[in-house]
């Protein structure tokens, strides 16, 4: 396929070296200026978006989905698709599929699980929401840049299931690392607080596959000095778009408004800007009760 591809960042990136390694012909435009093999440049995002017959956008926020939205789509061939792999908030992605579709566009929103691991490796899990013929012109291109993707159903369906995915995650680490932080006041060995959660029902991913202790179970950042990982800004972006989307919706989720206030003082008021999102441990180490 001839592809457009905006937002080269560090997800960005290599999505789209693993699409020209399967043959496709790629253009690319980011605000930056980078350079990727077999990715020819352009000088602004309707260049990139010329002629091709899919475009991919991966960007910051919902702000400047909507302003790419609104260059790109005017440049866009009529049956084209416009796949936005951005996270998001739910309206600006059903906007800019309402948008999309006016145009004579197939519009998907499919925001990606797996980090930028999962970006190099072509091992991403796409959840993804617009109508059946969009997800089909779509598919071989989830099948080159990762190993699974969802229907999830109509235009900001995708946005829905990562957000609350995502919530989920947030609470539970929470839980995982304030579990840990006890376990140690009341001299329980870590690796018998694994040993036991990990085959009972405190089992959890944020336990099992990605445990916030250095030296449990198996490797996780924790184990590299809490470097990201899947960094604690970004768990607090996808947490206020949870948020944000509850609102919307009329939705009471009390332990997500909750996490959304932990990782936003531990982002902004401590030290958790730039560490990996299971740094919550050592924060709740050096805690007391209030």
């Amino acid at each position: 396929m001839k592809i457009g591809f905006i937002g080269l960042g560090n997800m960005g990136a290599p999505m789209a070296a693993n699409l020209v390694k399967a043959g496709h012909e790629v253009t690319g435009f980011d605000m930056a200026e980078v350079s990727i093999e077999g990715v020819t440049m352009a000088s602004s995002a309707a260049e990139a978006a010329t002629q091709a017959q899919v475009v991919i956008t991966m960007l910051p926020n919902g702000q400047i989905l909507r302003h790419v939205a609104n260059e790109i789509i005017p440049a866009m061939t009529r049956g084209a698709a416009f796949l936005d792999c951005s996270t998001v908030d739910v309206d600006s992605a059903r906007a800019v599929a309402a948008q999309a579709d006016e145009a004579g566009l197939l519009a998907v929103d499919a925001p990606v699980s797996g980090g930028i691991g999962g970006a190099s490796a072509g091992t991403l899990t796409f959840m993804a929401g617009g109508s059946k013929a969009a997800f089909a012109m779509a598919a071989p291109l989830f099948d080159v840049m990762g190993q699974k993707a969802v229907h999830c159903g109509a235009s900001g369906a995708g946005q829905a299931a990562k957000i609350c995915n995502n919530m989920i995650l947030g609470v539970t680490m929470i839980a995982t690392c304030e579990a840990f932080a006890l376990a140690d006041k009341l001299g329980l060995d870590r690796d018998r607080m694994f040993d036991v959660v990990s085959t009972s029902s405190g089992y959890s991913w944020s336990m099992n596959a990605y445990c916030p202790a250095p030296g449990v179970g198996p490797k996780s950042p924790a184990d590299n000095g809490y470097q990201p990982g899947f960094a604690a800004e970004l768990m607090l972006k996808d947490l206020r778009l949870s948020q944000q989307a509850a609102g919307s919706a009329g939705a009471d989720t009390p332990m997500g408004q909750l996490a959304e206030a932990l990782y936003t003082q531990f982002v902004e008021n401590e030290d958790g800007l730039g560490k990996d999102f299971s740094a919550m441990l050592p924060r709740f180490e050096q805690r007391g009760r209030d």
